[in-house]
């Protein structure tokens, strides 16, 4: 159930605070600058940690009284956290980045928490999937053998190219995760998903499938017309083209990319400068609200079910949301695999903002021609280090653990930022995030050193 606090009990609050009564509230809260925040999200399930700290009184536990608004489009939801129509939001990990480094919209964005890992799939159209499942082996149940290879999906695109038909596909925002995950297995199938450059910017270069941006709650129907004939978008759309009938979710990002980060909570770099702890006091709570998340074994997502299915969050069916949010996840109709680790809110340091986290992204921005120019390997660490703050996180933590809200093996002390390299992708290729250049060179599909777009030509390397 929702808490509802008014002002006067705000009002309250601080004066015992001042003449040296702290409330049951507040204790352990800091005096935070600004206690009335507006907190933006788009409509999906990786959204749960900023409802989850409202519905459980998580930010009121620090002293704010937060609303939050849902957005239109990723696009929109960035313009007001810049003109500070909304004091943060839920955004795409690459949002910040693209940002700072100008590749859109030119503002100085950062993180202190990431909010989850894993969450998206890619799903195809029926039509498509019949075409695809020749070419996919079966394993000993008889059900396709997974992860699914986007080889399978390469002489269907063929196919599309011989009859002289586009073959489209739809992704939410030029810098989503979901645009780099499409991107990183259609091309690890052979499939070239296209390029940027200074003068065109819609990522369609020498494409041999055309990506486009299509907002999540739209995708479905945009499939369903047969606009496009796929999409990548976090849940519970994947889910819902399976309850509609209309389509197949091939791959997780999981199967993509073993715990890949996924969204980050975003805010100003002028908003953590002139309110420092407001900023560590947002950063408790959604700490806390990812625990909770994932405490017990998930033994909380039912309830976490019903709160995003409500309409001022989510607004999807209850039980769509559960196809993925309990541990488990359905690709064809009837085919219901488990798979606990689909959302993770906080095992695995989910919420620590790894610097690797971010050069992974800006690598991808560079392979694809986002980042027009080749770029040094501190380049790459100092554009990590201005937008990821984990000096924010581990503060926040430990004043959790003070509180006795957080124990410390919960939490990464000790790290420089950077994961240990992982070869746990789909296509097997090695990832350091201290070598960023080395593990461009090293992908089959994409601009490597040197090389650079001009026209519709790859100069240069």
């Amino acid at each position: 159930m929702t808490r509802v606090v008014s002002k006067p009990v705000s009002l309250l609050s601080a004066v015992a605070v001042i003449i040296g009564f702290a409330t049951p509230a507040l204790a352990g809260s800091l005096p935070v600058e600004k206690d009335e925040l507006k907190l933006g999200f788009i409509k999906l399930t990786d959204m749960a940690p900023l409802a989850i700290a409202k519905e459980k009184g998580f930010f009121e536990d620090e002293g704010l009284y937060v609303t939050l608004e849902p957005q239109a489009n990723w696009k929109v939801l960035l313009d007001r956290v810049i003109t500070g129509e909304l004091d943060g939001a839920h955004m795409l990990a690459g949002q910040p980045l693209a940002a700072t480094i100008g590749f859109g919209t030119k503002a100085a964005i950062v993180t202190p928490f990431s909010m989850d890992l894993n969450g998206n799939a890619i799903t195809v159209s029926n039509a498509v999937w019949e075409k695809m499942k020749a070419k996919i082996p079966a394993g000993p149940d008889g059900k396709p053998q997974h992860p699914i290879q986007a080889s399978a999906l390469k002489s269907v695109i063929d196919g599309y190219k011989a009859e002289g038909k586009p073959f489209n596909l739809g992704m939410v925002f030029p810098v989503s995760t979901h645009n780099y995950e499409l991107r990183y297995w259609l091309a690890s199938g052979g499939i070239n998903p296209g390029y940027y450059s200074p003068t065109d910017v819609t990522g369609q270069i020498k494409a041999d499938a055309l990506l486009s941006v299509t907002p999540p709650p739209q995708m479905p129907a945009t499939m369903e017309a047969g606009t496009i004939e796929g999409y990548c978008v976090g849940e519970p759309w994947n889910q819902a083209a399976v309850f509609k009938g209309i389509g197949v979710p091939v791959i997780t990002d999981y199967e993509i990319w073993k715990n890949n980060p996924e969204k980050v909570f975003g805010l100003t770099k002028e908003f953590t400068e002139k309110y420092p702890n407001t900023t560590l006091a947002l950063t408790k709570a959604l700490i806390r609200a990812a625990e909770w998340l994932d405490a017990d074994n998930n033994a909380n997502r039912e309830e976490a079910v019903k709160i995003l299915s409500r309409p001022e969050y989510v607004g999807a069916d209850a039980k769509v949301i559960a196809n993925s949010m309990t541990g488990t996840f359905e690709y064809e109709k009837g085919d219901k695999r488990s798979v606990p680790d689909f959302n993770v809110f906080f095992r695995y340091n989910a919420t620590y903002p790894y610097y690797s986290d971010a050069v992974w992204y800006l690598t991808q921005m560079r392979r694809w021609g986002q980042i027009p120019e080749q770029k040094s390997d501190a380049w790459y660490a100092d554009t990590a280090k201005s937008v990821y703050k984990p000096d924010i996180y581990m503060k926040a933590a430990e004043l959790l653990i003070a509180d006795g809200k957080a124990k410390k093996s919960d939490f990464p002390f000790g790290t420089d930022g950077y994961k240990a390299p992982t070869s746990d992708f789909i296509d097997g290729i090695a990832y350091d995030g201290k070598h960023p250049n080395a593990y461009i060179d090293s992908l089959p599909i994409g601009l490597k050193s040197g090389q650079k777009i001009d026209g519709t030509t790859i100069t240069g390397g």
